[in-house]
């Protein structure tokens, strides 16, 4: 067994095995650092080249007062829960710039710490608001084992607070969460990640309820992340930065970004991420000896040729959520398969650009954020299909060569870690329009879904209730051919269905609901309530119940109350008639009869109907 080993807290070398489990003969493919490790999982990972860089002097010595866990144990370990509030809490006592506040507890107990960093040193929202400066909200720790930003952010605190990097927060407050999914950052182990290189122990990627809650954003089923929506409710951060490590192909990057599409929700946002902010984040990675690049996923990770995915994500994630709800989100991928000390500067280097941009670019990035925000298009597109988009994109890859497996009988990718330009890829992107509704004024939801109504104001969306029944006149989605997925998804039954939709004369209940779509989260709003939404409350399962049949008429009674409908009404024999010409219908008597049950008085008129209604103009 490969075991992890320090040979001082300054030894000579960083030797990973890289080398194949086919390979003959030693890789030329050496890695060489300052310390001696041994992962577990080195001997079964694509070889690399060594790595060095300028960002490298932003590192202290094990020696230093104060040096961060991260760097005490040698670049290559990342601390527990624990030992990382204990560091932070001597450095926010230490400062008179930082705050700490907990954002709620943990379904095992544990609070989820946020660090308040403002030049005067604010403890409040309300105090961050009017000093009219930016707010840069960091989150690490979302999936915990992919941990690099907790120990990036960390030093980074610590040069503002004790280093000449103060001047950071003259036109900028940062907010920074260092672990998000807390309970599952101490299931720790050197197994966690088979594919990533470092840290040495990993946390777990789904809550201790076994949730993903970069999964969870538009549902909002974890503790953790009610407790995030509500802080990003209370704060209001002007930017807001995910960090994660990915899985996946492997490349020469080794910092990624992405958020939001042009085509998407918020369209001014993306032009000033795109026009103003990667600009400046890709010079200062590359000025430090980093190589950036755009979120990246491959077609086919089998055949580069088939080129790359850009995606549009829906709501359940955090950038489209960001998209959705009009709040600037990046999501950084770090690249596994680089070194921990190398991810970890990377993301330093980015999350310090970040303020930096941030701050001198306030003015435009918030008349963005505002533009998105008021918007209000009469038509908003819910779901997305793919195409190939005109132009292609370069990409910096790993040369690799395919090998028919003697395990599994299948191919399989070698990674040579040798460097390959791949010429203008082709570009399929899920951002073709697909099903486009119009603009409601408003929605009603009845008050018996009071989960449904709990979490519309879990995001913060405004709405008033009626004082007294209300009779109205609207638009109701009525159901057909529900499927229900055959497994759990994300701990629910998810569910898609033909719709067609009709207009009503109805009367509301006192305690309903009315949701204005003329506000800043009228988008969101929207996405959460259309049912045919990528990312709906009715798709993920909490309208389910109006799928069941709850009363039922025998056949002894319908025989008589069909031949007497018949008798009554003779357009309806005529259209009997019409659908025994359907030879299936005419041989399935319980189908005869149920469709007489169901022109009846006696059918339930509310079974497959949805129950939130879209006021009509």
């Amino acid at each position: 067994m490969r075991r992890f080993l320090l040979t001082g807290l300054m030894a000579s070398t960083l030797l990973i095995n890289s080398t194949f489990a086919h390979a003959t003969e030693p890789s030329p493919l050496i890695v060489a650092t300052e310390q001696i490790a041994l992962f577990e999982n080195d001997s079964i990972l694509p070889p690399i080249h060594p790595w060095s860089g300028a960002s490298e002097a932003l590192l202290l010595s094990a020696e230093q007062p104060w040096a961060t866990p991260f760097e005490q144990q040698g670049y290559v370990s990342s601390p527990n829960y624990h030992d990382t509030m204990e560091w932070l809490d001597k450095l926010v006592d230490s400062s008179d710039v930082l705050q700490k506040i907990s954002i709620g507890k943990s379904p095992q107990g544990r609070d989820i710490w946020m660090i308040i960093a403002s030049q005067d040193g604010e403890s409040t929202a309300q105090a961050l608001s009017d000093n009219g400066k930016a707010t840069v909200l960091v989150q690490a720790g979302i999936h915990s084992g992919e941990i690099d930003g907790k120990d990036a952010g960390m030093m980074l605190l610590r040069d503002i607070s004790h280093s000449s990097k103060r001047e950071l927060l003259e036109n900028v407050n940062l907010l920074f969460i260092p672990i998000f999914s807390v309970d599952a950052h101490e299931r720790s182990s050197q197994f966690n990640r088979v594919n990533q290189r470092g840290p040495v122990n990993m946390g777990w990627r789904t809550t201790a309820n076994n949730l993903n809650l970069n999964r969870d954003y538009a549902k909002a089923d974890a503790l953790e992340m009610q407790h995030l929506i509500r802080a990003i409710n209370i704060w209001q951060p002007d930017l807001y930065i995910d960090i994660h490590v990915t899985d996946g192909i492997d490349y020469q990057y080794d910092v990624t970004f992405g958020y939001n599409v042009a085509q998407g929700y918020s369209p001014s946002i993306f032009t000033w991420l795109e026009s103003i902010y990667r600009p400046a984040v890709e010079h200062a990675l590359t000025e430090q000896g980093h190589i950036p690049g755009q979120l990246v996923f491959a077609n086919d990770n089998t055949d580069m040729t088939k080129g790359l995915s850009l995606w549009n994500p829906s709501p359940r994630f955090s950038n489209g959520y960001g998209d959705a709800r009009h709040l600037p989100t990046i999501l950084i991928e770090n690249h596994s398969l680089k070194p921990y000390k190398q991810r970890v500067l990377g993301t330093y280097v980015m999350l310090e650009q970040t303020l930096k941009t941030v701050a001198k670019n306030s003015t435009k990035l918030k008349s963005a954020i505002n533009e998105d925000k008021y918007r209000n298009p009469s038509k908003l597109t819910i779901s997305w299909q793919s195409e190939t988009l005109a132009e292609g994109r370069d990409f910096k890859g790993i040369d690799y060569h395919i090998e028919q497996s003697p395990i599994s009988g299948g191919k399989v990718v070698r990674w040579t870690g040798e460097p390959r330009l791949y010429k203008n890829l082709p570009i399929v992107a899920n951002t073709k329009a697909d099903i486009t509704v119009t603009r409601p004024v408003a929605y009603y939801i009845p008050p018996q879904w009071s989960d449904v109504i709990e979490r519309l104001s879990l995001h913060g969306i405004r709405m008033t209730r009626l004082k007294k029944p209300r009779t109205i006149t609207a638009q109701q989605y009525q159901f057909s051919d529900p499927l229900f997925s055959s497994a759990d998804y994300e701990g629910h039954q998810t569910v898609t269905a033909a719709t067609s939709i009709h207009r009503i004369n109805t009367t509301l209940p006192a305690g309903t609901v009315r949701i204005q779509t003329d506000q800043p989260l009228g988008d969101l709003a929207m996405l959460l309530l259309e049912p045919q939404a990528e990312d709906s409350l009715f798709y993920w399962g909490m309208f389910n119940t109006i799928f069941t049949r709850t009363e039922y008429i025998e056949n002894y009674a319908v025989e008589p109350l069909a031949a007497k409908m018949l008798l009554e009404n003779p357009a309806l024999q005529a259209e009997f008639d019409l659908a025994l010409k359907d030879q299936a219908f005419a041989n399935d008597s319980k189908a005869r009869l149920r469709w007489f049950y169901q022109r009846s008085p006696y059918y339930d008129n509310e079974y497959m109907k949805y129950p939130v209604l879209r006021a009509a103009k």
